[in-house]
């Protein structure tokens, strides 16, 4: 019971801090829309605005961003409170290896949502209005628009997890870097498939999402290389420690 009382009141925290940081951004929920559709403005011909076909979409499109940018920004305190609940019942070395991982895993989804924003969506936003047909107008529904935007960032912030998935695989001993290296050709493939997936059905965007993945991955294995050599030699100096015990 103590356990689940100590869960819920951070729960509340988290929720608590993201309600704060949300409040202030309501008031610019405008501006900060603004600012989101600031890729696709910028490549609209000239003339032509976003438009709004349902009613409430003018005021719910902005609030629904303010309110995920609240979480977005609070993401260091959720995972503060998180880190406090779970770091108690881990080992001296885990607790030395899953820090550094929960810390590079939101560091590496805010390195995912900013490349969406400053270089996939501007040249991705080009692209489609350049290929329009010509006599149609390019006028995007700002909740669709907001969707895609979403979608994207948590695609790309996903996607950029790479290092960490390979990392932790290599570390609880599924796969060896070896073995990943080995495999790398259908690592590629498979980038190629989930940028598929998660992006639109244009060769442009899936080639904008699979490469970072490919370029990820192999900054993952060279870091789980690192980390296998960690374990070898902490598992030397228990071996060392333990015969020394013996004697």
């Amino acid at each position: 019971m103590g356990h689940l009382v100590e869960l819920r009141n951070r729960l509340i925290k988290m929720l608590i801090s993201v309600l704060i940081i949300f409040l202030p951004l309501a008031f610019y929920s405008n501006d900060l829309y603004n600012l989101l559709a600031e890729p696709l403005m910028a490549n609209m011909p000239a003339g032509t605005n976003m438009i709004a076909t349902s009613v409430t979409s003018p005021f719910l499109a902005p609030l629904r961003f303010a309110m995920v940018l609240a979480a977005f920004l609070g993401m260091p305190i959720i995972l503060y409170h998180f880190w406090g609940f779970i770091a108690p019942g881990l080992y001296k070395h885990e607790r030395r290896m899953i820090f550094p991982l929960l810390f590079g895993s939101v560091l590496l989804f805010y390195s995912g949502v900013l490349f969406a924003y400053f270089i996939f969506f501007p040249m991705v936003f080009g692209f489609f209005v350049k290929i329009a047909p010509q006599g149609v107008a390019v006028m995007t529904d700002i909740s669709s628009y907001l969707d895609f935007v979403l979608s994207m960032f948590f695609a790309f912030g996903v996607a950029f997890q790479v290092p960490i998935v390979t990392i932790v695989l290599v570390w609880v001993g599924v796969v060896t870097p070896e073995v990943l290296a080995q495999k790398r050709r259908y690592i590629i493939v498979g980038a190629f498939l989930v940028a598929m997936i998660l992006t639109p059905p244009d060769v442009f965007s899936q080639t904008f999402l699979a490469l970072p993945i490919c370029v990820l991955f192999e900054v993952g294995l060279l870091l789980s290389r690192f980390v296998v050599r960690q374990q070898q030699a902490r598992e030397a100096e228990e071996a060392m420690a333990s015969d020394q015990t013996e004697q």
